[in-house]
């Protein structure tokens, strides 16, 4: 597929700043993966249909194409405390579900879609899924967001398998100027540094190039248990450098940062991350 086609079909959902980015990294020596993280919200009870799909079909088929690690994640509720102000009305019973798929070039991106429908192995496999009629859907709605790995943390570290808990965070700022400016915290002032050696141990570090809230930046870790991310927590809210780093007026949170999401998730059995 060729770039001008690539540019012309994507300017719907992204930005030509973001694009030109992604394209300088991927013709750079310092070549820099790309990461789409898809959020769905399913159905009541519709769990196991999405397991199966994904488990059995989308994988598999993925990996056929070349396309490996992919992550699957489950919220963890009993980690991730309820809103301060709860909505006026309860929302519908959700099951929210993570997915992360690490590519290695646009052109994976641009298309693995035609080339799943391609593959009629995947169609016979995810066919409850894929086939779900408008009466009993699988999901509400499935949220993408197509990421460019930071230069600081060019590819993703998956972690051994075992018993683990993942955190997702993602950083929204005013504006392009201030998005850019938290980057470069992370990227040139050290953060992702300190973040190692106080035992937040980074799986990927992308800026958001097409998608959701931008613009905003999106990182996981990882940690053994619940215990060890709160230990490393505070280890790094009390580390010298970060009181330094934090303490310079261009990097104040306030400045730069005008929402943080949180998520405490654990893996799928079949998780490859």
């Amino acid at each position: 597929m060729n770039r001008r086609h690539f540019l012309k079909t994507s300017l719907a959902t992204t930005t030509l700043a973001g694009l030109g980015s992604a394209l300088a990294a991927e013709a750079g020596h310092g070549k820099r993966e790309f990461f789409e993280l898809r959020a769905f919200t399913l159905r009541p009870d519709k769990q196991p249909v999405a397991d199966d799909y994904l488990s059995k079909a989308f994988i598999p088929a993925m990996n056929r194409l070349g396309v490996r690690p992919i992550g699957v994640f489950h919220d963890a509720p009993e980690l991730n405390p309820p809103p301060k102000t709860p909505p006026a009305t309860p929302p519908l019973p959700t099951a929210p579900l993570y997915v992360l798929i690490r590519y290695t070039s646009l052109d994976q991106i641009a298309t693995v879609a035609t080339r799943l429908a391609a593959d009629a192995e995947y169609q016979k496999a995810g066919e409850a899924y894929l086939r779900a009629p408008a009466t009993d859907p699988v999901y509400d709605r499935i949220e993408s967001s197509v990421l460019l790995a930071f230069e600081g943390m060019p590819a993703l570290d998956a972690p051994p398998k075992g018993d683990r808990i993942f955190q997702l965070r993602i950083y929204e700022s005013c504006g392009e100027a201030a998005g850019k400016k938290k980057i470069e915290m992370f990227n040139s002032a050290g953060e992702i540094a300190i973040f190692r050696r106080c035992g937040l141990k980074p799986v990927f570090f992308g800026e958001t190039i097409a998608g959701l809230r931008m613009p905003n930046l999106t990182y996981m870790l990882t940690f053994p248990d619940d215990d060890a991310r709160k230990a490393a927590w505070d280890k790094f809210r009390s580390d010298p450098d970060w009181l330094r780093l934090r303490a310079m007026p261009e990097y104040a949170d306030k400045a730069i940062v005008s929402k943080i999401t949180n998520r405490v998730l654990k893996p799928a059995p079949y998780s490859q991350i």
